[in-house]
């Protein structure tokens, strides 16, 4: 990164940290936006002394772009922990404030050793993603292949259409799941770019940005600053601390887009194939009662499956799906049949 564009993003988060302080009304976290606008301001003098000493001009004063001005209206208007992502991906750092302390019986880290050590864990979001992904699958297949019974009794047409709607959802959801992934992972990926520069050019200063952190989140400054100075005596340990505690991700555990578009993929097939088994099995002489039935048992399981990541009664989780799922393929089997009606 140039000495010119270092300087503008110090400055912009400068800007931008004085936007979140002014909207903020939670007393610490306002005053620890404001120390970290000095912050990001002292760091821009640093920058431009550094320009200057190589013979160039000093930086134009900085004007806010419209981008920064769309995030300072939104801050104004939904207050900045409801646009968190957005402060995020603007360099804004410190936004783990809003995690809060923990709530009783997991109280907040008091050590180096703890602080940073709980981030999210992939395998849940991983788990949750797949069981979604299944239903999605279970439930819009089925709906297709109901509405395409409701228009003619041809059960090629039914698998032939269950087929392709398997291929053109699984695919849909490939593409989404891996642009999306490798866009939040560019995302985290330039802003650890960041991250490490600074801590290799101001070690000082990012030392000083996480104990204002830690401060704000219920730790006494002086305890702060041992903590952040002890930190970073390692420059590994100080950038994946900056990452955990500042972005919420740990540069080591990124997620791979590859993965997810595949994982993707594969559970909205899986999902998409349970209406077509009888049909490619050719299950008696009336396949779309079995595809009922069979669609019915898998929207019951689950249901009963969701319910273990929403802490609700499987009962209540398995019938409440099993009734999303009976109104999608009802109301899809009536509009097929009144096509097939008009078409006639």
């Amino acid at each position: 990164m140039s000495l010119d564009t270092q300087w503008h993003a110090e400055q912009r988060s400068a800007w931008l940290y004085e936007r979140v302080a002014e909207a903020e009304t939670e007393l610490t976290a306002r005053r620890m936006f404001q120390q970290l606008a000095r912050s990001a301001s002292h760091q821009a003098d640093l920058v431009a002394k550094e320009i200057e000493a190589g013979g160039s001009l000093p930086p134009e004063p900085f004007v806010p772009g419209m981008r920064e001005r769309i995030i300072a209206g939104l801050c104004r208007l939904f207050g900045p922990r409801r646009i968190r992502p957005a402060l995020a991906a603007m360099k804004i750092r410190g936004l783990s404030v809003y995690q809060g302390p923990a709530p009783t019986g997991h109280p907040l880290p008091r050590t180096v050793e703890e602080f940073g050590s709980r981030h999210r864990s992939t395998a849940g979001l991983n788990l949750r993603a797949a069981v979604f992904g299944m239903n999605d699958g279970l439930v819009s297949n089925a709906g297709l292949v109901l509405g395409v019974a409701g228009a003619t009794a041809d059960a090629t047409s039914m698998l032939v259409a269950g087929a392709a709607g398997l291929l053109a959802g699984a695919f849909s959801m490939a593409a989404g799941e891996y642009i999306s992934v490798r866009s939040q992972r560019e995302l985290y990926e330039y802003q650890i770019g960041l991250e490490r520069e600074e801590v290799e050019l101001y070690p000082e200063e990012e030392a000083e940005e996480l104990a204002l952190i830690y401060s704000a989140r219920g730790i006494k400054m002086e305890d702060a600053r041992a903590m952040a100075r002890s930190i970073f005596e390692d420059p590994k340990r100080a950038l994946e601390t900056l990452a955990i505690e500042e972005l919420g991700v740990n540069p080591e555990e990124l997620a791979s887009p590859w993965a997810a578009a595949i994982a993707s993929f594969s559970a909205f097939a899986i999902g998409a194939l349970v209406p077509l088994l009888p049909f490619i099995f050719r299950a008696g002489d009336a396949p779309i009662l079995w595809s009922v039935s069979l669609t019915a048992t898998a929207l019951f399981g689950a249901g009963a499956a969701i319910s273990l990541m929403t802490g609700r009664s499987a009962w209540m989780g398995a019938l409440r799906m099993l009734a999303i799922g009976s109104g999608a393929g009802a109301a899809t089997w009536i509009i097929g049949r009144m096509l097939g009606v008009a078409l006639s």
